[in-house]
């Protein structure tokens, strides 16, 4: 009996001391993604980073559906067809609360270079689901046309078909038109705010507010830090892809000077007051910025606040990410005061965010390293010449 309980413990502390080795491997493992080209990154960041790098992200990203929310929806939702004023239509999405209004407006312009097969109303369909939510608000998600088949200015002009339009039809859908806000991400940030120029030159409809989140403010070859030293690829926007966006959607060079194209060179004089986010490594962090302090500058009411630790695009991630949470959070914020008339601008100075809680800072790091483990085992697995499970 001895022998087989002694036998019987060396195999438990053989086992414990396995799985504690397991567990330091991948912890040092998935530490190790931590430290980039670029400099050292949250754990978090890490992770998400080394996921789409090697093509291991799922293509439904979503938060697990025990946490979701439970009960009925608040909205309707709808594609409807807007025309355009060269006598075409584009689609977009629209989320209405069911309760009666009016309501305000948030047109919504997705991210994802300026071209097709980088981004549309669908692969942003998580922010614009979260935006409605969080403000209450008539969200309208346009599918603008894009290049190379629909170069500069289609995209700004189909956004500014896209306010005329819901101005118009306010009635219809029960809208506020005295709250109108433009939002859009990257490329999307851009069309945002030149759709808000637009609207301003040409005496169109009012743009209260706009949330531009990381922001592509000009196409000329300006000396920035960030656009030199975050443009790999790793950090999820690439000098190639901005080279392509240039070539396809503004292929003549005059076109780069356009205040629609590049707001950063344009005149910024009675701008809609603005919320812009940046992230720490992103290509575009440093013009996204520099229009803040440009619309500042200008006397436009402005807040800027740079994400520590975070990559181009990550608000997308925000069933997974508390810094994009945070992020979306702040704009829902921006967006939910601005419509009040609750907001009050301090003397501009770009702010920074780092972490949450230690709660939220010690749930993200273990999220962090259960989807580490849950990559590394996929990458090993992916190793075997066979399928499991067949």
């Amino acid at each position: 009996m001895k022998a087989f309980m002694r036998k019987g413990l060396i195999l438990v502390a053989s086992m414990s001391l396995g799985l504690i080795m397991i567990l330091l491997t991948m912890t040092i493992t998935v530490q190790a993604w931590t430290n980039t080209e670029a400099g050292k990154v949250p754990v978090k960041t890490a992770v998400i980073l080394h996921a789409v790098a090697n093509n291991l992200l799922p293509t439904d990203l979503k938060a697990p559906s025990f946490l979701a929310a439970k009960g009925s929806s608040r909205f309707d939702r709808a594609l409807v067809d807007i025309p355009t004023s060269d006598s075409s239509t584009v689609t977009a999405r629209m989320y209405q609360p069911k309760e009666a209004g009016p309501h305000p407006v948030i047109l919504y312009f997705h991210g994802g270079a300026f071209m097709k097969g980088y981004g549309n109303i669908d692969t942003h369909d998580n922010i614009v689901r979260s935006l409605a939510a969080r403000t209450n608000s008539i969200v309208v998600a346009v599918e603008y046309r894009l290049a190379p088949e629909f170069p500069f200015p289609t995209a700004v002009q189909d956004g500014y078909d896209a306010l005329n339009w819901i101005v118009t039809n306010a009635a219809e859908y029960d809208a506020d038109i005295n709250n109108i806000a433009v939002v859009g991400d990257s490329s999307g940030g851009n069309v945002a705010t030149s759709v808000a120029m637009m609207s301003r030159d040409l005496d169109g409809p009012t743009v209260k507010a706009e949330a531009l989140l990381y922001p592509l403010t000009t196409f000329l070859d300006e000396d920035f830090y960030s656009r030199d030293h975050y443009s790999s690829g790793y950090y999820l926007l690439s000098r190639n892809v901005m080279e392509l966006a240039r070539s396809a959607y503004t292929p003549d060079e005059n076109m780069w000077n356009s205040p629609y194209s590049s707001p950063l060179e344009a005149d910024v004089t009675n701008m809609p007051q603005t919320f812009i986010i940046t992230a720490e490594f992103d290509p575009l962090r440093d013009e996204g910025e520099a229009y803040a302090q440009k619309l500042a500058a200008a006397g436009v009411p402005v807040e800027a606040t740079r994400y520590k630790g975070t990559m181009h695009g990550f608000v997308s991630f925000f069933e997974v990410m508390q810094s994009g949470k945070h992020a979306l959070s702040d704009t829902a914020t921006f967006l939910n005061q601005a419509f009040s008339d609750e907001k009050e601008f301090e003397p501009y100075q770009l702010a920074y965010y780092e972490h949450g809680d230690l709660r939220s800072s010690l749930q993200d790091e273990l999220e962090a390293y259960t989807i580490g483990t849950y990559l590394i085992s996929k990458q090993a697995l992916s190793m075997f010449p066979f399928n499991v499970g067949k």
